[in-house]
């Protein structure tokens, strides 16, 4: 064996060893808030709504056991406290997660890779006051359950497939939209499991181009909550996003569509605030937003302002006009640092025929 040969060996060796030897197990702690201010006005000008809210406050913990073998959690108290129904309390993520190299694994609590906001969603990351409506309505973020992910990347190419519990068809027969089905992993089912599967290009610098498909069998629990398959809610969403932040433009584009379909042998009777019996037809739900931003920042030697503009529609049935709005929100963000935005913004929303106005001032911060 050759002396340069057996140096290499040694080499290679004593790096395997120095890895394991300088790795030291320990855990992190992070996390973000949102302060609001939401004010609204009818058609006539008249005050509709003033609130101030603390919307949002979360606490991540993480440990690392190895440089492959992690825990990641994160708990959200939202609008300051919980009782009387009012506030909520959750843990949105807690997962076991292996990452070796190119590819990996996480199992608990986790997301779905839906829209650009449902992983990632501390608000310094997005331009408004309050997060889109489209990403309430058609990405029903924040979206959490209990499953597991496999994910990997090649080439700029991210791909990620996650298996998570059953949504409740119920709540999507209620509340008329994707958001009622969410179960957060309170007492869910698994008898079709939800399949998300997502795709990621980033090797583009500055542009971020992804889409997603997500399928369910939603099965509709009776009036004893006792789910089977005996009634479902077919559910599928697709949905596609782009991003591009270089050379001071901020730009976002995202459009979904879910289509909700009966199977089954009975559904629950709905009966609406007029007393009326509503049953049920299929509907389709769709939206889209457009984000147009450019930094000014460094004009005025401020690190990052970014005056906007944002064209939404969110339709919660395409059939039916009355469940449609259309928005138009102008807004100016400033990020002193990184981590820490301010943010105000104004907006027409317009619904059935009907314009009223909003006007949204917050701080937003992560850590």
């Amino acid at each position: 064996m050759s002396t340069i040969f057996k140096i290499v060996v040694l080499s290679i060796f004593s790096l395997a060893l120095a890895q394991d030897e300088f790795f030291q197990p320990g855990s992190s702690i992070g996390g973000y808030g949102e302060l609001h201010w939401n004010k609204a006005n009818d058609a006539d000008g008249n005050s509709i709504k003033n609130t101030m809210d603390f919307h949002r406050f979360i606490i991540y913990y993480g440990y690392n056991w190895t440089d492959k073998w992690s825990f990641k959690s994160e708990v959200e108290l939202e609008h300051n406290f919980v009782a009387d129904g009012e506030g909520e309390l959750e843990l949105e993520q807690a997962f076991v997660n292996y990452h070796g190299g190119n590819w990996g694994f996480q199992g608990g609590v986790i997301l779905p890779t839906a829209g650009l906001l449902n992983q990632y969603h501390e608000p310094p990351l997005f331009l408004s006051v309050e997060r889109p409506v489209y990403s309430k309505y058609i990405i029903p973020t924040t979206w959490f359950g209990n499953g597991i992910a496999l994910y990997g990347n090649h080439s700029g190419f991210n791909f990620r497939l996650a298996i998570m519990e059953d949504l409740e068809g119920e709540g999507i027969f209620y509340d008329g939209h994707l958001r009622g089905g969410r179960g957060k992993g309170y007492k869910t089912t698994g008898f079709n499991l939800t399949k998300n599967f997502s795709g990621v290009y980033t090797g583009i610098n500055g542009l971020r181009l992804g889409g997603s498909l997500t399928l369910n069998n939603a099965p509709i629990a009776d009036e004893n909550k006792n789910a089977s398959t005996d009634s479902t809610i077919a559910v599928q969403l697709f949905e596609i996003n782009a991003k591009y932040t270089a050379h001071n433009f901020y730009t976002i584009f995202e459009y979904g569509k879910s289509e909700f379909n009966y199977e089954g042998i009975n559904l629950p009777t709905y009966i609406d605030e007029n007393g009326e019996t509503i049953t049920w037809s299929d509907f389709t739900s769709s939206g889209y937003y457009f984000d147009l931003g450019y930094d000014i920042g460094g004009m005025i030697n401020c690190n990052k302002l970014i005056p906007w503009v944002r064209i939404s529609n969110v339709s919660k049935n395409d059939d039916d006009v009355a469940m449609q709005t259309d928005y138009i929100r102008f807004g100016l963000t400033w990020w002193p640092i990184d981590d820490v935005a301010f943010k105000t913004d104004y907006a027409n929303v317009t619904k059935d025929g009907i314009t009223t106005t909003e006007f949204n001032v917050g701080i937003g911060y992560k850590f």
